[in-house]
């Protein structure tokens, strides 16, 4: 492993950044902490969910908020990293942008218990803080965002948290807008490549179409015209013109493709019929995604970026938060599922550091596995598999009692429905 540490970082010239005040009580030490439920003798998932989402995403934004992440995240580079130099500038903004990225729906949420709503009101000041120190050339944690290339890929979930939480943009005051537009703008000047990277760019367009901005319908159009030509059948898109057999599909491409298409649809109403079609891949796929998960919440390692743990389910979870599961999965059994995984993934010793950071790997801190753009950054690409934190505590999906999922079903002897592909 390559390390790399921040600490001599330095504070740019210029004048103060000012933040939103943080309630100061909750610091990196004190994460949330349910009481355990004195007839059940555990949490309930949704406790257990905030709770993780609490521990993979406190040292990022509360860093970011007090414009110091730079100085405190230690970097792990790949041992086969291609350039220490630009995977390490691009290590923030990844951090970041994932992060952001998978608690978007939860931050733009309303309701829940106490405990929840002081949590939640805690990291909308965080964020907005983290957002101010991130895009002002003023600050320490001021983000590298046309440089390197890797900036559009993380500048990308760093929109598409704001499509995911208009509270974010409402939530801005003029000149903090201004900022976030000047930052995403910068992007356009990288190339993307020939692959699930028209993605980042369209979404980006996506992103200022959707708050009415001036947009690049030309690259909207091209990552999705582009993206349909792809599909290999049996709701699976290959990554550029040759199949992967990985989980891009899960961590880009159903995702991106179908926010950006209903975006620019909502806009011109000209998308109806590949919304459709999307739509229905996106149902075989969610099928496809919850009979991967294997009874003991284990699943195939294949593939690059296995390093991303939980994002593997992104396209689960994400169809989970917008009510759009197909209807032979409960979303009981797909929560069930969900945290069988988050439980593989992230309580294994090894997966954090002593002072809470990631390290490389699936299950632990296993270094080999990480491909040679992996970055501690990187890795918080996993906050993705939390997307139904953003549905309120009454829906049916965190109210349900429990539910096995299929491949519970089937090795336990069960019989359930066979599976057919759409094609």
């Amino acid at each position: 492993m390559l390390m790399v540490f921040a600490g001599s970082a330095q504070r740019l010239d210029g004048p103060e950044v000012r933040r939103p005040k943080a309630h100061h009580e909750m610091s990196p030490e004190n994460g949330l902490n349910f009481s355990e439920d004195p007839f059940s003798g555990h949490l309930s998932d949704r406790e257990y969910w905030l709770q993780q989402m609490d521990k993979l995403a406190r040292p990022v934004i509360y860093h970011l908020a007090q414009d110091d992440l730079k100085r405190s995240m230690p970097l792990v580079l790949s041992k086969r990293t291609d350039n220490a130099g630009l995977r390490s500038r691009a290590a923030y903004l990844e951090a970041f942008g994932r992060t952001l990225c998978g608690i978007a729906p939860w931050l733009g949420g309303e309701g829940g218990s106490s405990k929840e709503l002081a949590l939640r009101s805690q990291y909308r000041a965080w964020v907005l803080a983290a957002i101010a120190h991130t895009t002002d050339p003023a600050a320490a944690d001021y983000m590298a965002w046309d440089n390197p290339e890797q900036a559009l890929v993380d500048a990308a979930f760093f929109a598409f948290a704001f499509v995911r939480c208009p509270w974010l943009w409402e939530h801005l005051d003029t000149a903090g807008r201004g900022r976030v537009v000047t930052a995403l703008v910068s992007t356009r000047k990288i190339r993307p490549g020939f692959n699930n990277w028209l993605l980042f760019s369209g979404m980006i367009e996506a992103f200022f179409c959707r708050y009415n901005l001036p947009y690049d319908e030309m690259r909207i159009d091209y990552a999705i015209r582009q993206t349909d030509q792809w599909y290999v059948g049996d709701g699976l898109y290959s990554d550029g013109p040759a199949y992967h057999n990985d989980y891009y599909n899960s961590f880009v491409i159903h995702p991106f493709l179908t926010a950006i298409t209903d975006i620019i649809h909502t806009k011109n109403g000209s998308y109806a019929s590949l919304l459709d079609k999307f739509r229905q891949r996106d149902q075989r796929y969610a099928l496809i995604q919850e009979r991967l998960v294997n009874a003991d919440g284990s699943y195939p390692v294949m593939g690059r970026s296995v390093v991303y743990r939980g994002a593997a389910f992104q396209h689960l979870a994400d169809m989970a938060w917008r009510q759009q599961l197909p209807a032979q999965l409960k979303p009981a059994q797909v929560r069930c599922a969900l945290t069988a995984v988050i439980r593989r993934t992230m309580e294994a010793t090894g997966t954090y550091t002593k002072d809470g950071w990631l390290n490389i790997g699936v299950c632990g801190s296993q270094p080999d596995q990480a491909d040679f753009y992996n970055t501690t950054g990187s890795l918080y690409l996993c906050s993705l598999i939390l997307l139904p934190l953003g549905l309120p505590d009454t829906d049916v999906f965190w109210s349900s009692p429990p539910e096995q999922w299929t491949a519970q079903k089937i090795w336990s002897g069960q019989d359930v429905s066979g599976d057919h592909s759409i094609d």
